[in-house]
């Protein structure tokens, strides 16, 4: 969707940047933490910093280290921005989150699809082994999915099929989004 936005006055806050900090913890017991529960998430950090972008305040939006399953010191300066896209596979599950989204889309991706994803990005961006991915998707992963992300499908307003490869779904939504920026 932001690929395809004409003007880029759009910010994108990745849930998964908003992890929680747990320097208080070793690397071993930070390796057993469930990332796949709303849980894991600051989300009031996150509600935070969508509240200050709305007010036109700029934000230091966390960085997560997925090798070291930690926060990283270091920060990214995000300017507020005519649109918000606020992306991740929980968003949806919180509602004091859900209340702040003008628009809000589910992705519905096949299981087959998300299981190959996932283990590619793991492996290539996050220096993963096969075999922690697998571990980690049989234990966490999908169980978590069936229980916090697919109930989460009723509280959108839209559900784009096909993993977020259905054509219309994106015109119909990018066209939207075009058309809030040029009224402001």
């Amino acid at each position: 969707i932001f690929n395809t936005i004409t003007d880029k006055n759009v910010a994108v806050i990745e849930q998964d940047s908003y992890y929680k900090d747990q320097s208080h913890l070793s690397y071993h017991e930070r390796v057993k933490t469930n990332y796949d529960h709303p849980f894991a998430f600051d989300n009031s950090l996150l509600i935070e910093h969508l509240k200050a972008l709305s007010n036109g305040e700029s934000i230091n939006k966390p960085i997560y280290d997925f090798e070291n399953h930690n926060r990283k010191k270091e920060t990214i300066l995000v300017e507020p921005r005519d649109i918000i896209i606020l992306e991740g596979i929980l968003i949806l599950y919180d509602e004091d989150l859900r209340e702040l989204m003008d628009i809000k889309l589910f992705v519905d991706t096949d299981s087959d699809v998300r299981v190959i994803r996932r283990i590619l990005r793991d492996i290539k961006d996050r220096g993963r082994t096969l075999d922690s991915v697998i571990l980690q998707y049989m234990s966490t992963v999908r169980p978590a999915h069936l229980q916090f992300v697919e109930p989460t499908k009723r509280y959108a307003d839209i559900v784009i099929p096909e993993g977020g490869y259905n054509k219309v779904a994106i015109d119909i939504i990018v066209t939207k989004i075009n058309d809030i920026l040029s009224k402001k």
